[in-house]
């Protein structure tokens, strides 16, 4: 099943859906009948899911789970449905340029380059949803230029399947050279794939979460190119990174050999069964065992049964030990797991420690800031990680907590399925328990379903805030604190 294949381009749509395929409603009440039956196929395996991760599937939070997350997976692989002579039929103008030489329709040089593209794919490795910055150029033959939309729109069809970056950019290359019949093309990716959370959880000094700086996440960048941009002694792909850097992408002297990724997906350093199913890895010792659970098994078979409603083939080279994989990136957010993960951590117990590290000697507000954390929403069973941010009055001047202790509590509260908002106020909550006098937490998060659902806008971040005690009636308190934390922001603390 590659991507290349005649089937991808040129294959019937799926029952019949076109480009433009209506939003599913998201209204349980409409009925199951009315939603497409690899829909409903794939709301069933939420749900074995969500058991296996000792989660209820009816309690209020979760009941929407299963059509949200089946209705993502449908549309971010909508590419599987939708063929590209139907993008670019039609779209194909007349130009006559000073010529009928190669690359001067349109004028001389011809080089047309749209940059900046941003895409979501789900990788084949995990199913986990990686961000892209694609940039397509080409030159004109024929005396005809392609609606620059279109461009765009292709990129999409293949970004909209289960990829890796190099293959996806042959992809969009070779449909457009097959497509349009330019005198080449050029590809190329910027791509970003979230880390595991052990990494997103142990990041000591987070940045400001921005569109241009993915702190923790697996950066690649891969090329492509056909016709006149692989001719030697031309000056058509120096000119198509030139036209690049001036947005400020170097990829001076990239070429399709130049960016090879090896195992680019941080999930292909687990050790995989040799079929899907049939072996499975323990997440304490790294061993792999040969008797599996059967909550386990079950879950790592409902993924599968994900792939075929898809319409991909389970036993595609690619795709073996992709079940198992995204089972595993679930597991890290099992609810039993919480007592194992709190490793003994009980806040009215704490020993206070003497220091002296407060934000006001006057008002002994202490800060612990940027503690890093990844969680998983529980709306759409998608990651959202970031940093939190806590503010409190000490009981005694110059009293504290370890900020180790801090973490472990970050980190129990936020390894399960959660919402921002309530991770917020239980973090609040907990601390307050000690510190009785007053207690404000900040926290800062990127959500990949703003990414890779939606409105897919990428970049995007939210902040939440709880307050408690005299933070709550005290705004110079409130304005102190967000203070430090902005400070801390701009010394990139």
């Amino acid at each position: 099943m590659g991507a290349l294949e005649e089937a991808r381009f040129e294959g019937e749509l799926e029952n019949g859906v076109g480009l433009d395929e209506p939003e599913e409603e998201l209204d349980a009440g409409s009925g199951l009948g009315s939603r497409p039956e690899a829909t409903r196929a794939i709301e069933e395996v939420i749900r074995v899911l969500l058991q296996g991760l000792g989660e209820d599937p009816e309690r209020e939070g979760l009941r929407k789970t299963p059509l949200r997350v089946a209705k993502a997976f449908r549309e971010g692989t909508r590419g599987y449905r939708q063929k590209v002579k139907d993008i670019v039929q039609g779209a194909l103008f007349p130009e006559a340029g000073l010529d009928n030489g190669t690359g001067h329709a349109g004028g001389a040089g011809g080089l047309v380059v749209v940059r900046e593209i941003s895409l979501f794919s789900y990788c084949e490795s995990c199913l986990l949803p990686f961000s892209i910055q694609c940039h397509v150029g080409y030159v004109p033959s024929g005396q005809r230029v392609v609606g620059l939309s279109k461009l765009s729109r292709v990129a999409d069809v293949f970004a909209k399947r289960l990829q890796d970056p190099q293959r996806l950019s042959d992809d969009i290359c070779a449909a457009l050279q097959n497509s349009i019949n330019p005198a080449g093309v050029a590809v190329a990716l910027q791509c970003w794939h979230i880390q595991f959370p052990e990494v997103l959880r142990c990041n000591p000094n987070p940045k400001h979460l921005s569109k241009s700086d993915m702190q923790g996440w697996v950066q690649a960048s891969v090329c492509s190119s056909s016709g006149v941009f692989e001719v030697k002694g031309n000056s058509f792909w120096n000119d198509f990174l030139a036209l690049l850097k001036f947005r400020g992408i170097n990829l001076e002297g990239g070429s399709k050999s130049c960016f090879p990724v090896q195992s680019w997906c941080p999930s292909r350093s687990l050790e995989v069964p040799l079929c899907n199913g049939h072996s499975t890895k323990s997440p304490n010792n790294g061993k792999v065992s040969s008797k599996p659970g059967h909550a386990y098994a079950a879950m790592v078979a409902a993924v599968t049964s994900i792939l075929y409603s898809l319409g991909e083939d389970p036993m595609r080279k690619e795709l073996i030990g992709t079940p198992y994989r995204y089972v595993q990136w679930l597991m890290n957010f099992k609810s039993s797991n919480l007592d194992f993960k709190m490793n003994g951590f009980n806040l009215g117990k704490l020993c206070l420690h003497k220091t002296g590290d407060v934000v006001n000697s006057q008002c002994h507000i202490h800060s612990v800031l940027n503690l890093p954390f990844c969680s998983q929403c529980e709306h759409h069973l998608l990651p959202f990680h970031g940093v939190v941010h806590i503010g409190y009055f000490d009981e005694e001047e110059g009293k504290h907590i370890e900020r180790s202790i801090f973490q472990s509590m970050v980190h129990y509260y936020g390894c399960k399925l959660q919402v921002q908002e309530r991770l917020t106020r239980q973090i609040a909550e907990a601390v307050h328990v000690v510190f009785r006098r007053g207690v404000m937490v900040v926290v800062e998060a990127n959500h990949i379903c703003m990414i890779s659902r939606g409105i897919e806008k990428v970049g995007s971040s939210t902040a939440t805030i709880a307050v408690m005690g005299q933070f709550s009636t005290d705004p110079a308190a409130k304005a102190l604190f967000l203070q430090t934390i902005s400070n801390s922001t701009a010394s990139g603390g």
